[in-house]
C-alpha cells in the first residue's frame, strides 16, 4: 500500500458500504471505474472489465492500477492522491482494491469557471508552472523519444484518420477529412529537422496525456491537476507541446481561446520553451481530431455535432500550422521593407531583408551607407547573386524548423523567384508572391527621405530605381499591391491573401 507521509489512508472500506453510497447517486461512473463520494473523500473503483485499451478483469489487475494511478498522479496533486485502500467483504477478506482521494469542490472546477466567465487567469498560470515542473522533471528516453518521430506521428494521424473514415457521411464530412489529412502530412513530411531537434533538446517526455478543464480545480492555494492516463504509458508519452495543447484545446472548445492562448503563453514563460508557434497549433490539432473521434464513438446527437466541431477546430489549426515563405519584392522605395515589417510584426514571422545581408556579407554595418552606382560596389552582378543565395539559405533553415518567412528584396530576376519556389517546394511551404507598386515619382520621393534620414540599410536612389526598370523581368506570377495607402490600410488585403491570421 502506498501513502503520503503525515496522510491517514483508511486501509479497510466494507464493500457494502461502497455499493450503498453508490446506490444512493453518491458518484460518478465512468467506463472503467466507480467514484464512490464518502464526506471529503471520494473511493475510486476500478471496474472488473476488459477493453481492448485496458484490461481490468481481475483483482491483481486493479490493484496495480490503482497503484500506478496514485504514483503517476502525485507528480500534479500529491495532497489529493492520498493512496490505495483495500476494500473487504463481511468476513473481512480484501477482494479489491480503491484509490482513495481528496474530494474537490466541484463548483472549483476550471472548466465551469472558464464557461462562467469567472476570473481563471492566475489559476491557469498556476497550471502552466505545475506542467513546466512536471516536464521538467519527467523521465526522457530513447523509447519515449520514439513516439514523436515522423514517422511515429504520422502513424499517429493516419490511424485516426482510417478510424474517423466510418463515420463518413454523417457526422463528419469527408471533404474535411481529405483536407485534414492533406494539411497533417505536408507539416511532418517538410518539419524533419523541427522534429529532430525536438527530440534532440529533450522535449519529448512521460506527461500528463488528458489534460482537460473538467479535471483541474483552481483553489485558494493553488490549482489540483487530476487524472492523467495510467492504463497506457505511451498515451502519456510525446512532445510537452502534445500535453499542454490539449488544455488549449479544450479551453477553446469551451468558448474560451484567450484563456488557451494565456495558459500556452504562460508554459512557453514557465518551460522556457522555444518553439514555433507552427508546432503547437499541430499538435493542438491531433488533441482535436482525437477528440472528434472520441465523440463519434459515443454516438449521440450532441456527441455528432461535437464531432463535427472539433474536425473543423483540427482543420482551423492545421491551416494556421501551414509553414509559409511570403516573396515581397518590387523596385527601389515601393514600399517593401514597410509592407515585409508589418506583416512580419503582425503575424511574428521572421523577416530576412537582402538589404541587411549584403551589408552583413560585405563586413559592414548594415546601416552604414555604401552607395555605389547600379551594378558596381557591394551591388555588383556577383555580390548580389551571393546576397540571395544566403537570403534562400538563411530561409531554408528557418521553413525546415517550423517558422514562416518573409523575404524582402527586389526579385527583379526571374530565375531569383525561381529558386524562391523550388524552395517552397522542397521544404513543403506554401508560397505567396508579393510584388510593390507605386508611382515613380511618389517612389523617388521616399527615396529621398529615406536617404535624408540616414538609418536605413537600403543605399537605394531615384537613379538606381530608374535604371533597374528596364532590367526588371515580368512577374505574372505575383500579386500586385499597391503601396500608395498606408500599410495599416493594405494589411487586411495581404493576409487574406495569404490565408493568415495575426
Amino acid at each position: 500500500m502506498t501513502n503520503l507521509p503525515g496522510r491517514p489512508v483508511r486501509r479497510h472500506v466494507q464493500e457494502r458500504l461502497l455499493d450503498r453510497l453508490r446506490l444512493r447517486g453518491e458518484g460518478v461512473e465512468t467506463h472503467v471505474s466507480f467514484l464512490v463520494f464518502d464526506g471529503d473523500l471520494v473511493h475510486k473503483r476500478k471496474k472488473a472489465v476488459r477493453f481492448p485499451f485496458v484490461d481490468l478483469s481481475t483483482p491483481d489487475k486493479r490493484r496495480e492500477l490503482c497503484q500506478r494511478e496514485v504514483e503517476l498522479n502525485r507528480r500534479f496533486s500529491p495532497d489529493v492522491y492520498l493512496g490505495v485502500e483495500e476494500i473487504i467483504d463481511d468476513e473481512g477478506c480484501v477482494v479489491d482494491h480503491a484509490v482513495l482521494m481528496r474530494r474537490m469542490p466541484a463548483e472549483r472546477r476550471l472548466a465551469t469557471l472558464a464557461r462562467q466567465h469567472v476570473d481563471v487567469s492566475s489559476c491557469l498560470r498556476r497550471v502552466a508552472r505545475v506542467m513546466a515542473t512536471c516536464h521538467a522533471g519527467s523521465v526522457r528516453s530513447e523509447m519515449i523519444s520514439s513516439v514523436a518521430t515522423p514517422a511515429a506521428l504520422r502513424d499517429l494521424w493516419e490511424r485516426s484518420l482510417r478510424e474517423l473514415e466510418a463515420f463518413v457521411p454523417r457526422p463528419l464530412d469527408s471533404s474535411m477529412l481529405i483536407r485534414v489529412d492533406e494539411l497533417a502530412h505536408r507539416y511532418l513530411d517538410g518539419r524533419s529537422a523541427l522534429f529532430a531537434d525536438r527530440i534532440a533538446r529533450g522535449r519529448i517526455v512521460d506527461g500528463h496525456g488528458d489534460l482537460l478543464a473538467d479535471d483541474i480545480f483552481c483553489l485558494d492555494d493553488g490549482p489540483r491537476v487530476l487524472d492523467c492516463l495510467e492504463f497506457d504509458d505511451r498515451l502519456r508519452w510525446g512532445d510537452v507541446l502534445l500535453d499542454v495543447g490539449f488544455l488549449a484545446m479544450d479551453l477553446e472548445r469551451l468558448g474560451r481561446p484567450d484563456l488557451a492562448r494565456m495558459f500556452l503563453d504562460s508554459y512557453r514563460e514557465f518551460s522556457a520553451e522555444t518553439h514555433p508557434r507552427s508546432l503547437e497549433h499541430h499538435y493542438i490539432a491531433y488533441r482535436a481530431l482525437v477528440r472528434s473521434k472520441i465523440s463519434c464513438l459515443r454516438g449521440g446527437p450532441d456527441d455528432q455535432i461535437e464531432a463535427l466541431d472539433h474536425l473543423a477546430q483540427c482543420q482551423h489549426h492545421l491551416l494556421d500550422a501551414r509553414v509559409q515563405l511570403i516573396v515581397i519584392g518590387g523596385l527601389p522605395g515601393t514600399g517593401k521593407s514597410t509592407l515585409a515589417r508589418g506583416l512580419g510584426d503582425e503575424l511574428e514571422w521572421p523577416v530576412l531583408r537582402s538589404d541587411e545581408i549584403r551589408k552583413e556579407q560585405a563586413g559592414l554595418d548594415p546601416r552604414q551607407p555604401s552607395p555605389a552606382p547600379y551594378g558596381e560596389g557591394i551591388y555588383s552582378p556577383a555580390i548580389t547573386e551571393t546576397t540571395y543565395e544566403a537570403l534562400l539559405g538563411q530561409a531554408g533553415a528557418l521553413l525546415a524548423s517550423g517558422l514562416s518567412v518573409i523575404l524582402d528584396a527586389s526579385f527583379s530576376k526571374a530565375r531569383w523567384r525561381t529558386e524562391a519556389t523550388a524552395l517552397a517546394t522542397g521544404k513543403l511551404a506554401d508560397l505567396t508572391e508579393l510584388r510593390c507598386l507605386l508611382p515613380a515619382d511618389t517612389a523617388a520621393a521616399r527615396l529621398a527621405r529615406r536617404a535624408a534620414s540616414g538609418d536605413d540599410a537600403s543605399d537605394a536612389t531615384a537613379t538606381v530605381a530608374a535604371a533597374m526598370v528596364d532590367e526588371f523581368d515580368s512577374w505574372p506570377n505575383a500579386v500586385d499591391v499597391d503601396t500608395t495607402p498606408p500599410v495599416a490600410a493594405i494589411l487586411p488585403d495581404v493576409l487574406d491573401r495569404i490565408g493568415a491570421r495575426a
